[in-house]
């Protein structure tokens, strides 16, 4: 659990996407843990939100719990170092799939897991799982508010357009061909 705490401080805010500096709509840290709180809600839908474990990054890479949880989900407060808004709410078999990604490892082909970042998300490459800004091969796009599913076999997402250059306003498979496939659900 640990482990995973960890991967979650330092990488799942900004998961899919990149890290660019320059934002300056955000405001600058430190926040309240109320306003952490308020934040990683945004992510899920209030029923989901309401009995998440709320947990946030500390100054030291790990993490902290902000407030416990009762319903197997985890949401985390918007990324400040990110454009745009990007708080995430994730199942546990999510976070599974999320820790073996960052772990580069590969993940439990068939652990369906279920993401939310209903606020939205930053920019990413739709082909290199850790691109961290845009270049001419790795085919950057802007997710915007959507749902995630990961860990499923290659066979589901083979129903849905997998190519390097999506339409974003449509459901698609993000990272296609690697094994961190997921399917984008856009919700906007």
């Amino acid at each position: 659990m640990r482990r995973i705490q960890i991967v979650l401080a330092a990488t799942l805010a900004a998961a899919c996407v990149a890290v660019l500096a320059g934002e300056k709509d955000k405001p600058a840290a430190p926040f309240s843990d109320q306003q952490l709180i308020d934040s990683a809600m945004k992510a899920a839908p209030a029923k989901v939100a309401s009995g998440a474990k709320i947990v946030a990054a500390d100054d030291k890479g790990g993490m902290r719990i902000l407030r416990e949880g009762s319903n197997g989900f985890t949401c985390m407060p918007d990324n400040p170092t990110t454009p745009g808004p990007d708080p995430m709410c994730m199942d546990e078999a999510a976070m599974a799939w999320a820790n073996a990604w960052m772990g580069k490892q590969s993940p439990t082909v068939g652990k369906v897991g279920l993401m939310y970042m209903l606020e939205g998300g930053t920019d990413a490459s739709n082909t290199d799982p850790y691109a961290t800004a845009p270049s001419a091969e790795n085919h950057w796009v802007e997710t915007g508010p959507h749902v995630m599913i990961v860990g499923a076999a290659p066979e589901f997402y083979a129903m849905y357009p997998g190519n390097a250059d999506p339409d974003t306003s449509v459901p698609y498979v993000m990272w296609a061909g690697t094994p961190y496939q997921h399917l984008m659900i856009p919700v906007r």
